[in-house]
């Protein structure tokens, strides 16, 4: 079945506004929603979400509601995704990344690891976060830093995707990780992608969205907790994530463009966790919290 694209045009500073919009009115339902930089020069940005056609007709009236009041007079355009082998196309000149001393690479470049890296394979194609997205760079250099400065006992992935934060904190120290996705298919590649790397156990998968599994209740409270979500879904969790955080842990939070910060930084200032650090990559940040 063929996955359409629906999306408008505007600024940057309006492509964050309706980004959150739609982070608003789809919650965390299983459509991915976007924004990417069009011309940098003229400052034309595109917001998207993509469904499968049979959702096309829904969604679109939902789009076209929820953006009425701010942004009555943006169209609503229309792209088919062509049918494309996204894991070989994906593949096709797509650099090991680094961040800190991790490495995140594909199976195609193994013999990219160096004797001290601390690698984590994770082959594009899977759409759910190879490390390739600032995001997930921005995380990866945080966890490190975190665990390097302070004894972490247990961690929660929260919307592990693909598993790699999970794989990452695992790698670093033998401590049992909680990783949790909405979406049991990110939950399936997260699992195959924890096997490909050698981790036989310590870390657990489930599928949950949000804090509502008793996973959390058995498994926490947690010494570092890292979410990798959106910025809408991140302030509304602000309370139940304190809530199940022990006392002098960590937080780190990113799929947050630089334009929100401010905003989740509120929603967590308000749960009394402590501002420590903000990573900026490409437009989006990974901002460091503490329970002190």
């Amino acid at each position: 079945m063929s996955e359409i694209r629906l999306y408008v045009t505007s600024t940057e500073k309006g492509a964050a506004e309706i980004l959150d919009i739609l982070s608003e009115v789809f919650g965390e339902e299983d459509f991915a929603i976007a924004t990417t930089e069009v011309d940098e020069k003229k400052d034309i940005w595109e917001a998207s979400v993509y469904m499968l056609a049979d959702d096309e007709e829904a969604v679109r009236e939902r789009i076209a509601e929820g953006l009425a009041r701010a942004f009555p007079d943006l169209e609503i355009q229309r792209e088919i995704i062509p049918d494309i082998d996204w894991i070989a196309k994906s593949l096709e000149g797509l650099k090991p990344v680094r961040a800190g001393r991790f490495i995140v690479h594909g199976s195609h470049d193994r013999n990219k690891v160096k004797v001290n890296d601390i690698a984590i394979e994770i082959d594009a194609g899977q759409a759910f976060g190879t490390g390739h997205h600032g995001t997930t760079a921005g995380c990866l250099e945080v966890i490190e830093e975190v665990m390097r400065a302070r004894t972490v006992r247990n961690a929660l992935d929260l919307g592990t995707g693909s598993g790699v934060l999970a794989i990452a904190v695992r790698k670093l120290a033998n401590i049992p990780v909680l990783a949790t996705d909405i979406d049991p298919v990110a939950v399936r590649v997260a699992r195959e992608n924890v096997r490909r790397n050698g981790i036989a156990t310590g870390i657990r998968l489930e599928t949950a969205p949000g804090f509502h599994s008793p996973a959390f209740g058995r498994e926490g409270p947690f010494d570092l907790i890292i979410a990798n979500i959106l910025a809408r879904p991140l302030m509304k969790m602000a309370p139940q994530l304190a809530a199940h955080l022990a006392p002098g842990g960590s937080v780190i939070l990113s799929g947050i463009l630089a334009t929100q910060r401010w905003k989740v930084l509120a929603a967590y200032s308000g749960v009394r966790l402590a501002h420590v650090r903000t990573i900026w990559r490409n437009g989006w940040v990974t901002i460091h919290l503490r329970h002190d």
